[in-house]
């Protein structure tokens, strides 16, 4: 049995219009599955973003005496956030040199961050048809 693409065509109303972008065009998706990826993407780096922003005012509030860290809901919001920050922030606190009592390991991830998103706007996003 053969398919007849062009009846399929007339039938499902697929056919390419001017203006239309990221259209369905007969079983070939034209970017939309990579975009849908971009933007994920986008939306992790923008809530890890804020998670690394968490984790240097927790530490702060930490050290101040502001917060106890004995406490429950503490102990799990401080777990929480070095479980999903230490990974990345440790090469970096390695690679740096010891600037005594700071640690500016945060800010260079945030800067790679916004380097990363950056280069997906500018250059891969508007690249993906």
């Amino acid at each position: 049995m053969r398919l007849d693409t062009q009846a399929l065509a007339r039938s499902c109303s697929c056919q390419p219009s001017a203006g239309r972008v990221n259209e369905l065009i007969l079983g070939k998706l034209t970017g939309v599955p990579m975009r849908a990826i971009l933007d994920v993407l986008f939306v992790i780096l923008q809530l890890y973003t804020w998670v690394i922003i968490a984790a240097a005012i927790l530490s702060w509030l930490v050290a101040f005496n502001v917060v106890n860290r004995y406490n429950e809901v503490v102990r799990s919001v401080w777990t929480l956030v070095t479980a999903l920050t230490e990974p990345l922030l440790r090469p970096i606190r390695n690679m740096i040199p010891n600037f005594g009592g700071i640690d500016i390991s945060p800010v260079i991830l945030l800067l790679a961050i916004f380097f990363l998103e950056r280069v997906i706007s500018i250059y891969i996003y508007p690249n993906v048809f």
